[in-house]
């Protein structure tokens, strides 16, 4: 399922920070396909400040953009890159508060049943669009996820609990992985280890609720996966010099956690 699914999806990101994002999507996609990279990047399209990155472009764009420029006619502006390209996933991470407009977020809404909407930029005021217009401008149908906190939103008596992308939830136990398996350095397969991690522990009663993240509450138990995941992956391409490898990665990495609790000496 989760072949078929990457295989057909499209992804539009508005960037400042986008391409490493864009990276890692097109690294899962190859990874999960089996295709080569320079094709699954070809399924993530990206929009800066002057339009869509396409070929024609490619002389005067800045090195890190130029293997996500794609042959396309040039398109200047968010709205008609979408209504062209007509992305299954849209993520802003431009720092441009209000980008995602209510033209913007209806077209994703219009060719798509469930369209995603990741409106990632911190804080609160350069958010792309907040929670409640996602969801009342594609008439409750966003999966929608932040960079910033916004409450549940009511929305035709349903009440949906948008997820926040925040880095809380990966880097704990990411470092933590990195600590106990010794790693000398990182590798984006452990990157991609700590994703596929955290996208399993959510539930089907989470994506109920229009939440694609497990509660925060379960942060302890959910940095403890991580580490042991991103620990195995380190052991297995050879990085990890902390040797012998434990036998069980989940309960070494919980007994490295600090408690933060005082003693009782008496």
């Amino acid at each position: 399922i989760m072949m078929h699914y990457l295989e057909h999806i499209w992804w539009c990101i508005l960037l400042q920070a986008g391409t490493g994002i864009a990276e890692l999507i097109a690294l899962e996609i190859s990874k999960q396909t089996n295709a080569p990279i320079e094709e699954c990047r070809k399924k993530v399209w990206l929009v800066d400040s002057k339009g869509l990155i396409v070929n024609s472009r490619k002389d005067s764009l800045q090195p890190f953009k130029k293997s996500w420029a794609h042959e396309h006619e040039p398109v200047t502006t968010l709205l008609d890159a979408i209504e062209s390209i007509k992305p299954t996933v849209l993520i802003g991470t431009s720092g441009v508060g209000r980008a995602f407009t209510k033209e913007v977020v209806e077209a994703m809404a219009s060719f798509n049943e469930r369209p995603v909407i990741f409106s990632l930029s911190n804080p609160t005021s350069h958010s792309e669009c907040t929670a409640e217009e996602a969801y009342n401008w594609t008439q409750g149908r966003a999966v929608f996820a932040s960079g910033s906190p916004f409450d549940p939103v009511e929305h035709n008596g349903k009440i949906h609990v948008p997820g926040q992308a925040n880095n809380a939830y990966i880097f704990p136990g990411f470092g933590l992985g990195v600590v106990i398996s010794g790693a000398i350095r990182v590798h984006e397969d452990m990157l991609l280890a700590a994703s596929e991690t955290l996208a399993a522990q959510a539930t089907q009663e989470n994506f109920d609720k229009g939440s694609i993240f497990p509660p925060f509450t379960n942060i302890r138990k959910i940095s403890a996966l991580i580490a042991a995941s991103v620990a195995a992956k380190a052991y297995e391409l050879g990085l990890a010099t902390r040797l012998p490898r434990p036998r069980d990665l989940e309960k070494y990495a919980e007994s490295c956690m600090y408690t933060p609790v005082y003693r009782s000496y008496r």
